[in-house]
């Protein structure tokens, strides 16, 4: 179920597009051979329903609540990036007080929930075959660059560009044990300043374009190739 919520009066794509998800119970991360150690810690998660935006938050609604362009590729319709975690949140807040409403960014469990259908539990399985390129823009059909929100296909809760196009921040801490091993990560940054990304970029490998990859920086981090999309708590 999609409920338009938009604040922009421009009548374009927005990422207030939101979607209902139907909360439930998964096993997070993978058993496949390619994936990453920290994937491999398959668990069995459990999420109550919310909501999260059909599209990726764009920089024409960036600048709208921000005043600002800070986009390394420009256009009102592409997802905003070279943001931080802490410039999302300060978006976000920023938001709220305009609207009266209670976004935020999704967990990574949500996050990972809802790329793969929600309930109805579908996603890209074989990353080297050509449905990958029918719902993410990655390094192999991008053109090296970001693309307009919502032009390839939508997965099964009618979500767009959850794989590909720019990497999504996701609200909670990367995973303790496997941050402790990462000697040059936990050197230079303290484990409470580490915050997740996930679902590939334009500048992606396909084999990394997995929904259970994890991906992880500072939350001070800016890259042409990480943006983000809303979240919001379903209320009774």
């Amino acid at each position: 179920m999609i409920f338009t919520l938009s604040f922009l009066s421009c009548g374009k794509k927005s990422a207030e597009h939101m979607v209902f998800v139907e909360g439930g119970s998964f096993y997070m991360g993978t058993n496949d051979q390619e994936g990453d150690p920290d994937e491999k810690e398959r668990r069995l998660v459990s999420v109550n329903d919310f909501y999260i935006s059909q599209y990726e938050v764009t920089q024409a609604e960036w600048a709208d609540i921000m005043n600002q362009k800070p986009s390394c590729f420009q256009g009102g319709s592409l997802p905003v990036e070279c943001i931080s975690w802490d410039d999302a949140k300060l978006f976000i807040n920023k938001l709220n007080k305009k609207t009266g409403r209670h976004y935020r960014l999704p967990t990574q469990e949500e996050w990972e929930y809802a790329a793969r259908g929600g309930k109805y539990s579908t996603e890209v399985r074989n990353p080297n075959n050509d449905q990958l390129f029918n719902v993410g823009w990655t390094h192999e059909n991008s053109g090296k660059k970001t693309h307009r929100v919502g032009v390839l296909t939508p997965n099964a809760l009618g979500l767009y560009d959850m794989i590909g196009n720019v990497h999504e921040w996701c609200d909670g801490l990367y995973d303790s044990v496997f941050y402790a091993k990462d000697h040059e990560m936990s050197k230079k940054y303290k484990y409470e300043d580490v915050r997740v990304f996930k679902g590939g970029s334009w500048a992606s490998n396909p084999k990394h374009c997995r929904i259970s990859n994890i991906n992880y920086n500072s939350r001070e981090t800016k890259n042409f190739t990480i943006g983000f999309r809303l979240a919001e708590n379903a209320t009774k």
